[in-house]
């Protein structure tokens, strides 16, 4: 049985630990409705990633590291010195829940290279240290590159984001996000025009939510009113998360992500993607191999349980696009800035030890 908790309405973190349980901010309700999902196993979180009462990458990779944490205890508490072999079928079931974003599976590889490093004593007290650890080293990456993206910021300008990257997609602070709030801090942005981002509403609901927590001054849009906008001069930069990122620079972000980057492209208007390097994925050679999550038709077939479309329509839900390198102005990740991302440049951004298996 779920349990759900009245949570402050400020932006801050998608996932707490607190007392034995990890509570995930249900997005699904914001910002009408701010409630923790309290949640005390991992196939409580596998499905609480699976329905987005936790989304955005990042945010993602945290919510399975505290799983795979909870699967150890369960598993030890079923199990005793045997627990190794029980703990896998939740990990395989964290594992299944989204299949786009990269942080995820990198999670969950992080936390199994601890499992096979432990003996056959009660697990928990080190993997649910290793959670606290990615989580506290996600927000502290985004801390890093939003930062180094607003370095990249000539102001004042106005930006515009897509869908959302912001605190309660990550750790904290946010990527896209992250960036736009550390560019207005030094003075560097008038105005956050924000994608509603249909079908889910993520920038209508969340993304000027938080802005608007922060005093940022946000106007919301509709995903298909860039190209006006982009045309009246005030833009001069897109700025974007992503789920997964390829070797040869080539980003999957929340779909419409492409289409904004062309329009960039085309009005001369440069476009940055913010996201740590837990979104990087060696093993994928370019964005063609990227696994592209579809989701169920009726998301798009009405809205606000509302049914639009008239009966019997056919629907296409992806939930990302892939936006080629060749239209990205810059990667910025914790480790550092990607201008013009190549194979190259982002071997040399991520080194030996970043490869990824898949």
């Amino acid at each position: 049985m779920e349990t759900r908790i009245p949570m402050v309405p400020t932006p801050d973190d998608a996932a707490l630990w607190h007392q034995g349980a990890l509570y995930l901010a249900d997005q699904r309700g914001l910002p009408q409705r701010a409630e923790f999902l309290r949640l005390d196993s991992a196939g409580a979180v596998a499905e609480a990633i699976r329905a987005m009462v936790v989304r955005g990458a990042p945010a993602i990779g945290v919510a399975a590291a505290y799983g795979v944490a909870l699967a150890g205890r369960d598993a030890y508490a079923a199990a005793g010195p045997a627990w190794k072999a029980m703990v896998e079928s939740d990990l395989e079931r964290l594992a299944a829940s989204r299949p786009t974003a990269v942080n995820l599976f990198w999670a969950i590889r992080r936390m199994r290279g601890l499992i096979a490093e432990l003996d056959a004593r009660d697990p928990f007290p080190a993997l649910i240290e290793e959670a606290l650890a990615i989580h506290a080293e996600d927000r502290a990456a985004n801390r890093r590159l939003g930062d180094l993206g607003a370095e990249l910021i000539e102001g004042p300008t106005d930006i515009i984001t897509h869908c959302n990257a912001g605190a309660i997609a990550t750790g904290g602070y946010g990527t896209a996000l992250g960036v736009i709030r550390s560019a207005f801090a030094a003075g560097k942005v008038r105005r956050v025009y924000a994608d509603e981002t249909r079908p889910w509403m993520q920038g209508a609901r969340l993304t000027a939510w938080e802005l608007m927590q922060d005093g940022i001054p946000v106007t919301l849009q509709a995903d298909g009113a860039a190209a006006s906008l982009m045309a009246g001069g005030s833009v001069g930069w897109v700025v974007v998360g992503s789920d997964r990122i390829a070797a040869n620079g080539d980003v999957a972000n929340k779909i419409g992500t492409y289409g904004l980057a062309v329009l960039a492209r085309h009005h001369g208007i440069r476009f940055m993607v913010a996201a740590p390097t837990s979104t990087v994925d060696m093993a994928m050679s370019t964005g063609a191999e990227i696994p592209i999550e579809e989701r169920d038709p009726d998301e798009l077939l009405g809205c606000a349980d509302r049914r639009l479309a008239p009966d019997g329509c056919a629907a296409r839900n992806p939930v990302f696009d892939v936006t080629p390198a060749s239209l990205v102005d810059a990667i910025v990740t914790e480790r550092g800035v990607v201008m013009s991302p190549t194979v190259e440049k982002m071997r040399a951004l991520m080194g030996e030890a970043g490869s990824q298996d898949p």
